[in-house]
């Protein structure tokens, strides 16, 4: 087992990762960026190292400076965590080179799921049902209109390289056609370095259902059931449920069995998540993120199971400590993203927070980087905290998160927190009957 891991990362997910590293007693170096060196993750770490100024590109994306921290600390291995370097290729071949763990998948898979068009071609080859569309990327105005009319419209353009929603844009019509394509380019290119664009059919009213996957190196894979992602806004996930109330139990375990099949066949070692758009039905693969996930909570909440626990030991090259058999889904969990926004314009709300209290109780979990006196910086992504609750059934579990947000506490600052509480009031969050649409088609009427 490894001696020493230091964690590529910020905020909450840095404390999320720290704390697994404790109970299994595994040193900590915490790297951060002169803005940062106040976050409680930094002060927690046993130890600690600045790896440059406060944007992103300095510090937490500055491979040379992380590779540098790890190698003056004696680290034997780096937990990228989430978003940043997690998914980067290069940073991951970079790690292994200097003699260090990469906690993570493959370079060749982490570059594989890191292009949609290779990935969506890959998992069809494995027997998972992906949307029709271009099988390449297209730069030919007069082949996209040709496709678009076999496949029927509205279309969706979206990045090759792409995430979070960026480089995604809808034509309707053939008269859009044109001027989606260049936006999906000039924000691509602006995003990820790369114009690249595919286009796939555009589902109206689908759910987005991902599967939690963990696999290890003997061929070992298990999956953790689905989470339900549907609440978002410009693509960008808001609330998270597991397990999601449309699927049936041999639903789950089709998709679960389909899924757990293309990744041992992919020969892929680590955790990971499979997204699909689900519609009448089906299910249609979007991409896969080869990383921990910011809602991995409300999996671990079900099932009991420590994830980020299982991907240190595999990167170690042990065994999965579970096999299929052993995973049960129990009771019902939802994760609320608290975000520094302001809450109807979602502009973001950096500041200084003057009181702060989090809810507690049975089955309420709260994971944050943030306490009294904390000044949210302007540099990095808005989410601030993970409101989790669990609960015997969905009802309780809508019941039991309206209370904790009544006595979340989160003054000096917008946040998203005033939103949820709406959400949970509608009749259509109640009931369960929403689509990836749904929030912005009905965000005026909250």
């Amino acid at each position: 087992m490894f001696k020493k891991i230091l964690i590529a990362n910020r905020g909450d997910i840095a404390i999320r990762i720290l704390r697994t590293c404790k109970m299994m007693d595994i040193k900590t170096v915490a790297v951060h960026s002169v803005v940062d060196e106040s976050l409680m993750h930094v002060k927690f770490a046993d130890e600690s190292v600045c790896i440059g100024p406060n944007k992103s590109s300095d510090s937490y994306l500055n491979i040379a400076s992380i590779l540098s921290a790890a190698e003056l600390t004696d680290a034997d291995a780096i937990h990228p965590g989430v978003g940043f370097l997690s998914e980067n290729e290069k940073f991951a071949k970079m790690v292994i080179e200097h003699g260090i763990k990469f906690i993570g998948p493959e370079p060749r898979h982490l570059a594989m799921m890191g292009d949609k068009v290779v990935a969506k071609q890959t998992m069809t080859k494995y027997g998972i049902p992906t949307v029709k569309g271009s099988d390449v990327a297209i730069d030919n105005i007069s082949e996209i209109k040709k496709i678009a009319d076999e496949i029927k419209y509205p279309v969706l353009f979206k990045a090759v390289s792409g995430g979070g929603g960026k480089g995604m844009k809808v034509a309707l019509s053939p008269s859009e056609i044109e001027g989606a394509f260049k936006l999906a380019r000039s924000e691509a290119k602006a995003n990820f370095g790369n114009d690249a664009v595919y286009m796939e059919r555009y589902l109206m009213k689908p759910r987005h259902i991902e599967i939690q996957i963990i696999a290890d190196s003997f061929g070992n894979v298990v999956h953790l059931g689905e989470r339900d992602c549907s609440i978002q806004r410009n693509h960008q996930k808001l609330i998270e449920e597991s397990p999601s109330v449309v699927l049936t139990p041999k639903q789950r375990k089709e998709i679960g069995d389909i899924a757990r099949r293309a990744i041992k066949k992919l020969g892929y070692v680590g955790v990971g998540t499979l997204e699909f758009l689900y519609e009448n039905g089906e299910f249609f693969f979007m991409e896969m993120n080869t990383r921990l996930q910011v809602e991995h909570s409300i999996s671990e909440e079900v099932t009991g199971i420590d994830i980020v626990k299982e991907q240190i030991r595999i990167a170690a090259g042990e065994k999965l400590s579970i096999e299929q058999k052993d995973v049960t889904l129990r009771g019902h969990a939802m994760e609320f993203r608290i975000n520094a926004e302001n809450p109807e314009t979602f502009m973001p709300s950096a500041g200084k927070i003057d009181e702060l209290f989090f809810p507690g109780g049975n089955g309420v979990r709260v994971d944050s980087h943030i306490y009294n006196g904390y000044v949210v910086p302007p540099f990095y992504d808005s989410l601030i905290a993970k409101l989790i609750v669990h609960a015997d059934d969905r009802d309780a579990c809508l019941a039991k998160a309206r209370c904790a947000l009544d006595e979340l506490v989160i003054d000096g600052i917008f946040t998203t927190a005033e939103l949820h509480k709406k959400l949970l009031q509608n009749k259509d969050i109640i009931s369960g009957e929403f689509d990836i649409h749904w929030l912005e088609n009905n965000l005026r009427g909250l």
